[in-house]
């Protein structure tokens, strides 16, 4: 489906959303305009990939242990 058939699908369907109000096709249009040129700029970038440094620094095999955190009394 091409750009502005979108556009037209999606203006409309704001417009029904809306109660169908008379005088208000150019700010359904712009709303909708804005939100396809959205979802096309989210397409464009892919999906999300975790960073694979988010987290680095809180690896609990690296922490400095803390006397008598390990269950055990401190002697």
């Amino acid at each position: 489906m091409d750009r502005e058939e979108r556009i037209r699908r999606r203006a409309h369907e704001i417009w029904e959303r809306e109660g169908r109000p008379q005088g208000r096709e150019r700010e359904h249009w712009d709303q909708a305009v804005q939100e396809i040129e959205a979802e096309g700029s989210e397409t464009e970038r892919g999906p999300v990939v975790p960073d694979p440094t988010a987290g680095a620094g809180s690896d609990p095999a690296r922490a400095t242990p803390i006397p008598g955190a390990n269950g055990k009394p401190k002697s």
